[in-house]
């Protein structure tokens, strides 16, 4: 075996369990250089999680996001969810980040996008949920030992103010409807609030359209495009006989 036969097997073995350890990637490809970040499981406070319990660490994720914003050699990032949902803060903060970036962003919701899921799916400049996908919506809820004051109701409801404003101004629902949602009763068993499901999370104005995987590329390679002021043509697009130009994964 040659020195670089060595070399590449290595790198891809790296690759391998970078993807294994924070379930992201940075692919290369004639029309941009494109970053999958996804968000599964249960999003990780400050706490740590049983190991039985697949999580997402913002701890991992926050620096991404930050390097990927500086990176040169990204164009734009995929976020794919299927999340049950966690900590509210934590989530919030990942959802902030997102929706501050200048590079081009997808949200791509598989699955579910529950509870805090919701800002984190909205934050993308575009998302797309799979007609199969539900999200869930629900008032905000507390674990632990908490004090039957009314200071505590306030705390509730200045937590989850914070949760409408931020759907709400990276979506198209509207605060009315979403409290609505959120306070519905006689849908889930013993618990308030909503599951509302692919065709009509668009409908609402929780997500911008229904779609898989390709909807969601085509539409972040039309945004890089955009960005970068190139045509379909010049990005290495596929004509409707052509066909796609092979990608390639790059280690981050």
């Amino acid at each position: 075996m040659s020195e670089q036969e060595q070399q590449s097997n290595e790198n891809q073995l790296t690759e391998a369990k970078l993807i294994e350890k924070t379930g992201a990637v940075t692919v290369e490809s004639p029309r941009g250089n494109i970053h999958c970040l996804t968000i599964v499981g249960q999003i990780e406070g400050h706490q740590i999680l049983s190991p039985q319990q697949k999580t997402t660490k913002y701890e991992h994720v926050m620096p991404q996001l930050a390097a990927i914003e500086e990176s040169p050699e990204i164009d734009g990032l995929l976020i794919l969810l299927n999340t049950v949902g966690g900590d509210v803060e934590a989530g919030l903060a990942i959802a902030e980040l997102i929706a501050g970036m200048r590079k081009p962003t997808v949200s791509l919701v598989l699955g579910g996008g529950h509870s805090i899921g919701v800002p984190l799916a909205v934050s993308a400049q575009k998302c797309f949920i799979a007609p199969t996908a539900s999200m869930t919506i629900h008032p905000v809820r507390l674990n632990g030992t908490i004090l039957g004051v009314p200071q505590t109701m306030v705390y509730f409801e200045r937590i989850q103010q914070r949760i409408v404003q931020f759907i709400c101004k990276n979506s198209r629902i509207e605060p009315r409807v979403l409290r609505a949602l959120m306070h519905k009763t006689g849908e889930l068993m013993n618990d308030v609030g909503s599951v509302v499901y692919g065709k009509d999370a668009v409908r609402l104005g929780l997500c911008d359209d229904l779609g898989s995987l390709r909807e969601a590329l085509d539409c972040l390679h039309g945004m890089i495009d955009r960005r970068n002021g190139r045509s379909s043509t010049q990005s290495g697009q596929p004509s409707a006989q052509g066909s796609r130009i092979p990608a390639q994964v790059k280690r981050t």
